[in-house]
């Protein structure tokens, strides 16, 4: 057979497979071989009619086909992109504020710590769970990949503002898919069950007790599925993407002290804008443009008591000290009291702990084996069950490990400790634990845009100011 090709095909054939080469050495994905017979015939032999419809003597189906043409191109080529090099993300709640703002639009980088090769690789592109309008998945579990990650530019580093998959995201109850199913469970359990005075239990008796609650509670969510809504398993990239503050790497010890975060025993540096909650007690309602001036949003402002003139807001330390200043309007403003806030991690061991006093708590490394016990089991076990996908049971106070006794482990992946800059708005890894490496999905590098939830197109919607931000000038 005679292969008739100019010289200018075989140089876009060339230059194509080059590339094409490039990315699947990147990939160590030795499958995607098949693919370079195809390209050598789009280019070279033709035997293939890839455009069939180029023969059609009708001027509209030419001119629709070659918008389809542009648009199918196009789509492949931003999926691919956006699979494997970069992706936006908004910010949808408040726990990085003031660091990174509701509305704010990030450009977030999958090569800074390698893109993963997707675990459902069949997937509606652009869409993460939800087929918008039908409600259905977007994804088919029909093939499943390993997980695996290319090499990037690097790895987490303390303090870096990380996206990643929510790991408490497994199983949702889709009507309530904000909320971790698994401390929802216990909090039912143990709201549908006689109170037990846990402290004069020993560590068997606990355990008994901690999964009777959340058997109990999630017989009671998968019984009253018109509230809850149904309860569906999602796959590690199916799963919500998150973003927060990376404050300890594997391998350290993590201890919470009056608000300051400790590793190793010494103190992590806190962001410049993070946020406690206040008690601010005033003379009247403070001016709603006095407060959008010091970065206090109507998100801040909503937990307002007339009665008491008292506000329940997040402050900067900046914000805090403007509003002390004006006598004429603040009577007082004092921290709130530390609590738990509602179930912390892990929620099945009584260990004291409150949001601002939390810990000591060693982050699994990969490779570090730990002996195991009934007493450090609860922080372990979603790492070595759910995460690690072993089959875990406690049998008559014994720990087994697929089927086997286990006094000791060995983790196969490294994991994160993740928290928002509003710290006490924010649920993170105080509620639902570590952040595994298969989950991290990338770096945000700036903001290209930001957009104010409490103003109109005419009146500042555009925070012009925070527009290409780098997110690494922020600390």
């Amino acid at each position: 057979m005679t292969i008739q090709a100019s010289r200018r095909q075989w140089m876009k054939f060339g230059t194509v497979l080059a590339l094409y080469i490039a990315f699947i050495c990147w990939l160590k994905s030795w499958l995607g071989i098949v693919v370079i017979p195809f390209l050598f015939d789009a280019y070279i032999t033709k035997k293939i009619p890839w455009y069939w419809w180029k023969k059609s003597t009708n001027k509209t189906f030419l001119a629709v086909m070659g918008w389809v043409d542009a648009i199918v191109f196009a789509l492949v080529a931003v999926y691919f992109v956006n699979l494997y090099f970069f992706q936006n993300y908004v910010i949808p709640s408040s726990s990085l504020e003031k660091s990174l703002l509701v509305g704010d639009y990030l450009f977030v980088s999958k090569m800074s710590y390698g893109a993963r090769i997707p675990q459902t690789p069949l997937h509606m592109p652009f869409t993460q769970h939800t087929l918008p309008v039908a409600g259905c998945p977007s994804y088919l579990e029909w093939i499943k990949w390993d997980y695996k990650r290319v090499g990037g530019l690097g790895k987490v580093q303390l303090n870096d503002i990380v996206v990643f998959n929510f790991p408490a995201g497994d199983s949702v109850a889709l009507n309530v898919q904000a909320q971790d199913l698994y401390n929802l469970s216990y909090q039912a359990g143990k709201e549908l069950s006689k109170p037990i005075d846990m402290s004069k239990l020993s560590l068997e008796q606990q355990r008994q007790v901690f999964d009777f609650y959340y058997q109990t509670g999630r017989q009671y969510i998968d019984d009253n599925a018109a509230l809850y809504g149904k309860v569906v398993y999602r796959p590690v990239d199916r799963r919500e993407n998150y973003v927060k503050r990376c404050v300890g790497l594997p391998g350290q010890t993590l201890q919470i002290k009056d608000k300051v975060v400790y590793l190793d025993g010494v103190a992590n540096k806190e962001p410049d804008n993070v946020q406690y909650r206040y008690f601010v007690h005033t003379n009247g309602q403070l001016p709603d443009e006095w407060c959008h001036e010091l970065g206090i949003s109507a998100e801040d402002l909503s937990a307002y008591y007339v009665a008491e003139s008292t506000y329940n807001m997040p402050l900067t330390q900046k914000a805090k000290e403007a509003l002390l200043a004006r006598k004429d309007l603040v009577r007082a403003v004092e921290p709130i009291p530390d609590d738990d806030m509602g179930g912390l991690y892990p929620a099945n061991k009584l260990t004291g702990w409150t949001v601002d006093n939390y810990g000591p708590l060693w982050i699994p490394q990969k490779g570090q084996t730990i002996p195991l016990s009934l007493d450090n089991l609860p922080f372990y076990e979603r790492c070595i069950g759910a995460y690690e996908g072993n089959r875990l049971e406690v049998k008559d106070g014994d720990i087994f490990i697929n089927g086997e006794r286990a006094t000791q482990y060995t983790f196969k992946m490294d994991y994160y400790w993740m928290m928002g800059d509003n710290r006490h708005n924010s649920a993170d890894s105080r509620f639902w634990g570590f952040v595994p490496e298969d989950h991290i999905v990338g770096k945000p590098i700036f903001v290209w845009l930001s957009l104010d939830q409490d103003r109109g197109w005419l009146n500042g919607k555009i925070r012009w100011n925070r527009l290409f931000k780098c997110v690494d000038s922020i600390k």
